[in-house]
């Protein structure tokens, strides 16, 4: 089963039983949320989408987005990638995942709430560890 690793120092906290998922977060300056897809390829993230709802402080729209409903879609330039490192902090917006239907914060799935880290996210090589889905609230 292909799985998707959530680790900090380089040890497995969660493995979610999934191909695909969202990683959702707000911008810490322009209070915009900001969405991405992946999918798990062999050993790799293929970023496959992305959502902004604005922009500003970095995070302008690449020039081929398209605007739908005030929100900008487009596919990101990096395509394929080893890991996702996400500094998570008690000071920001956590960052959702979200998998199969459901939805947590990045930080209750490693056991991190209100600490300081960082959360490096990667295609399993195994489903050992797997995080049952009904571990985590789902939510949307």
């Amino acid at each position: 089963m292909t799985g998707v690793c959530l680790a900090v120092a380089a040890v497995v906290r969660a493995m979610l039983p999934a191909a695909e998922f969202t990683l959702e977060w707000t911008h810490s300056v322009e209070k915009v949320r900001w969405a991405e897809d992946y999918r798990v390829v062999g050993d790799m993230l293929s970023a496959a989408s992305a959502r902004v709802r604005g922009s500003g402080a970095g995070m302008e729209p690449p020039a081929d987005a398209r605007l739908i409903d005030g929100v900008w879609h487009y596919r990101p330039a990096t395509h394929e990638l080893r890991e996702l490192r996400l500094a998570v902090s008690p000071y920001a917006a956590d960052y959702a995942l979200c998998w199969n239907g459901l939805c947590a914060p990045v930080s209750e799935l490693v056991g991190m709430r209100g600490q300081v880290g960082v959360v490096e996210i990667s295609a399993c090589p195994h489903d050992a560890g797997a995080l049952p889905a009904n571990a985590v609230a789902g939510r949307r």
